[in-house]
């Protein structure tokens, strides 16, 4: 299925009513399948309730180069949401006194945003103990102003998080591209040559695998062996991590599950994958997500659909990370695929 094509197909699963209608109803409504509610409470962790907020994930826009077929954020070259200076003083002002000792910036594409480089240098002199950036690598190679990012990166201690599908060029082009796996090659090799992977090296630089259809992802462990392998012996390439992250059931990738009809059996296989163990480190219950207009949410994934924070507190500028932290976690159907199997976040497994 043409990314292109499927980004600019205007149909009502573009909707977040209609696809927390779909998540919400479907093969959940006659009691084929228990929903994530009742699954959690029949193991006594009802309510979701959030730990000490410890990551702080920052959404600074949608705008991205690319348009991939799994992405949650449904982001591309022609979304418009950007997030403003004014509301990037207002992050900045929060992460002096949180107590997060993370800092997450993502997107899109998060170096599109023309603040970009003033945000990063800004939040760099706050001590932030990881200062993760999420980049799809190729945004490396677009073009002439963005190819010194390794060494800003590397100025400012930044950990480098890549999305790279797979070690193949064409279950990587299908899922995000014509081009990308030789430009995202290009990209890791410019990050190793500023010390970046490099063994030893503490500038830090992990990879995440996405599933490139309606499946789990494998092991993680064993994934990232093989990733290593091939990469290391094809091209001279190294990283430090490989992070495995189940697809979850949102935007484009539902518009994708229900286009092919895999819709339920994918539900299916989330709901008799489900870990009770993942339930106590998904990422939910450590992180506060922001968008790039300043909301905010449980999850990445609850931003998408328009789910902002249980608590009297839901934007940046009012936060008040004791009044946060006494709320209870929005959950739906969605949530099964952060609980299957070794459980997954933005950091990979959980258990």
């Amino acid at each position: 299925m043409p990314t292109q094509s499927l980004h600019k197909r205007k149909n009502e699963l573009a909707n977040t009513e209609k696809q927390l209608e779909i998540l919400s109803n479907g093969i959940f409504v006659n009691g084929e399948l228990p929903t994530f509610k009742e699954k959690i409470a029949e193991t006594g962790q009802f309510p979701l309730r959030p730990r000490k907020t410890e990551i702080l994930q920052i959404n600074v826009g949608y705008m991205c180069n690319q348009v991939c077929s799994h992405c949650h954020v449904d982001a591309g070259p022609d979304r418009k949401e950007i997030m403003t200076r004014e509301t990037m003083q207002q992050c900045l002002d929060v992460i002096k006194y949180t107590g997060a000792h993370t800092l997450d910036l993502t997107g899109g594409a998060p170096e599109m945003n023309p603040s970009f480089r003033w945000f990063v240098e800004e939040a760099s002199k706050l001590g932030v103990k990881d200062f993760i950036v999420r980049s799809n690598l190729t945004i490396i190679m677009a073009n002439k102003k963005y190819h010194d990012l390794p060494g800003f990166f590397k100025k400012h201690k930044i950990h480098v998080v890549s999305s790279m599908p797979h070690w193949t060029k064409g279950k990587t082009d299908r899922q995000r591209g014509d081009g990308v796996f030789n430009k995202s090659i290009s990209a890791l090799k410019k990050l190793n040559a500023v010390g970046y992977g490099m063994p030893d090296s503490d500038l830090k630089l992990d990879l995440i695998y996405n599933p490139s259809g309606a499946f789990l992802p494998t092991d993680q462990a064993s994934m990232e062996k093989d990733f290593k392998k091939v990469l290391l012996e094809d091209f001279g390439i190294h990283f430090h991590e490989l992070f495995a992250i189940t697809n979850l059931p949102i935007s484009r990738f539902l518009d994708y599950l229900i286009a092919s009809e895999n819709y339920e059996d994918y539900m299916y296989s989330l709901v008799e994958a489900f870990n009770p163990a993942a339930v106590q480190n998904v990422m939910c219950t450590n992180t506060i997500s922001v968008s790039w207009d300043g909301w905010l949410y449980d999850c990445d994934f609850n931003q998408m659909l328009g789910l902002k924070v249980n608590s009297p507190v839901k934007h940046i500028k009012d936060y008040n990370e004791d009044i946060l932290n006494d709320r209870n976690i929005l959950i739906s159907q969605h949530c099964y695929g952060c609980t299957a199997g070794s459980g997954s976040s933005c950091q990979g497994t959980v258990t």
